[in-house]
């Protein structure tokens, strides 16, 4: 079979390489998987790199999360088993933690449903309790999983104001349903989101940015507000004054959604249920801006890499449905 893989770490444009590999034989409790679609991730480009939290083996096949067929033909949504991950024709899964592809979604839109969905849902309900009529502030809200969290924000019946960088990012958070939209390359972004606010600041703040975003988080969030951290982006993690939090009373959240595969996977499948029923009625819908042929897997984990994409880019297997 075909499969993308890393033989050493680096950048994804200069590192993964198409191999003609045998398919992974499934251990115990795995289940063998043909690839329908695989969603890019940004840990993608970390595996790459050999900054992720989980440095597999080299060389590895990429590929964090994908909508795939069982062989007894059920249509499934998984996170694959490293290092045999979802950049390849076949790949392997833990049995427990497959789940059945919402029927709302095609194959593409089903394999950016997971791990992005899942991070908005436990940092907003889980961690941060948004509640509705609050009002959320998501940085990279035309990305990929912060246009998770503007959907179900808004499912939430939250206010939400994005936060993007450029004229098209802005478009596109507007279409996802952004009340407010701050585009950061020509606006202040603190000024902007006190005025949205009437000074108050917003209630929940959900990062997956750090850097200067989180900087920007500090400066707006209102009296008992919630900073949820998710990722770093920008490549540059910052380091929180404490004294500044217990002044202003806000409080700063963890998520690695990760380990709740370990710790709590009944929530992992309650938020899924959650997710298909939101996708049945149409409150969530990914945004697949691009569908990649699979001789372009390289070249999309590097641009998602550099931030200069929008919504989801999934990468097809060939002869997969477009």
């Amino acid at each position: 079979m075909q499969a993308w893989r890393v033989h050493e770490n680096g950048e994804p444009g200069e590192v993964m390489q198409r191999d003609e590999v045998d398919r992974p034989t499934p251990g115990p409790g795995q289940v063998l998987l043909r690839v329908l679609a695989a969603d890019v991730n940004f840990p993608d480009a970390l595996l790459c790199r050999g900054l992720y939290q989980i440095r597999p083996p080299l060389p590895f096949t990429p590929g964090v999360e994908v909508c795939a067929e069982t062989e007894d033909g059920r249509r499934v949504i998984a996170t694959p088993v490293l290092p045999y991950g979802g950049f390849a024709e076949y790949t392997v899964a833990d049995a427990a933690a497959v789940l059945p592809a919402p029927e709302a979604l095609d194959d593409a839109e089903a394999a950016a449903l997971h791990i992005g969905y899942q991070t908005a849902v436990f940092g907003l309900h889980r961690r941060a309790a948004l509640q509705e009529g609050e009002t959320l502030l998501v940085h990279a809200a035309a990305g990929g999983v912060g246009s998770a969290a503007v959907q179900i924000g808004k499912a939430t019946g939250a206010t939400v104001i994005g936060v993007v960088g450029g004229p098209e990012k802005a478009a596109v958070a507007r279409a996802l349903g952004c009340d407010v939209v701050v585009d950061r390359r020509t606006e202040d972004v603190v000024a902007a989101v006190k005025e949205a606010t009437g000074g108050r600041g917003a209630d929940v703040v959900f990062d997956p940015v750090g850097g200067e975003a989180y900087t920007q988080s500090t400066k707006v969030v209102a009296f008992e507000g919630r900073i949820v951290v998710v990722g770093f982006a920008s490549g540059s993690i910052p380091s929180p004054a404490l004294n500044h939090a217990l002044v202003k009373n806000y409080s700063i959240l963890g998520l690695h959604w990760g380990l709740y595969n370990i710790k709590d996977p009944a929530a992992v499948l309650r938020c899924h249920e959650t997710l298909t029923e939101y996708a049945a009625k149409g409150l969530v819908k990914p945004l697949v801006s691009e569908r990649v042929p699979f001789a372009g897997a390289a070249d999309a984990v590097q641009r998602v890499a550099d931030g200069v994409t929008t919504g989801r880019l999934v990468v097809l297997p060939d002869g997969a449905a477009r």
